[in-house]
């Protein structure tokens, strides 16, 4: 199989490793999920992973709690949520490092640079937890992010939907979906693909973005062979 892509950066919504059960971890799903990242992998590809945490904390849902500390728990979310996936992606055979933001180092390495890109030079994938570090940003600023530093060729947002749409797709049955978009419509129209700092990141640093539904998981595969899915946003 001819890849299209060298080096690829994911995003795994946590909802998605949910499954049907909407919270938590769903491991007949996770399982299925990377199965497709390892098939991907087989291909040569270099594989890097942002999780977010929505399924276990969402933030901005936190009541009356401090935004910080909301956030922080989240980033606990997303590391719990990388430790799932790794540990499903070695019982498969994949070699996988896990690297956070915040420093845990009993169960993940540092996230470091240079040592991630060596790690994926290497074969490993690379699963990144705790978003950016810091609090007031999105798992999805973080894999805008992580793009950039790992130079990766293009951003795949893997998510429930099968691309982008003028509107809802799940509320409306008129929505029409977009082939191709740029960043400035996308934060003109505020098509929800994503923040407006993780949409302005790959746009100044030229890295498109892949939004395709993960729910068939070897939408993976086929994203890295260069097939047509879901919908592309591009400067």
């Amino acid at each position: 199989m001819k890849r299209k892509y060298n080096r690829i950066l994911i995003k795994l919504s946590g909802e998605a490793l949910a499954g049907g059960k909407k919270s938590g971890l769903d491991f007949d799903v996770i399982t299925d999920i990377c199965k497709s990242i390892k098939k991907a992998a087989d291909t040569g590809v270099q594989i890097g992973i942002v999780v977010g945490g929505g399924n276990f904390w969402r933030g901005r849902s936190s009541g009356n709690m401090d935004r910080t500390t909301a956030d922080h728990i989240g980033m606990l979310a997303t590391t719990m949520n990388a430790l799932a996936v790794s540990d499903t992606l070695k019982s498969l055979g994949v070699d996988v490092r896990v690297q956070t933001a915040i420093s845990m180092v009993e169960v993940a390495e540092p996230f470091i640079r240079n040592r991630a890109i060596r790690h994926m030079e290497k074969g490993r994938v690379v699963i990144f937890g705790c978003g950016t570090g810091s609090p007031f940003f999105s798992t999805d600023t973080a894999a805008a992010l992580r793009a950039a530093e790992i130079d990766s060729e293009i951003l795949f947002k893997a998510t429930m939907v099968d691309g982008v749409y003028d509107k809802d797709p799940h509320k409306y049955d008129d929505a029409v979906k977009y082939d191709t978009l740029t960043f400035d419509e996308v934060l003109a129209k505020q098509l929800g693909v994503m923040d407006a700092s993780a949409a302005s990141m790959c746009r100044e640093n030229n890295i498109p973005v892949l939004v395709f539904d993960l729910s068939r998981p070897d939408n993976i595969v086929d994203a890295v062979l260069g097939q047509k899915i879901g919908t592309v946003v591009e400067a």
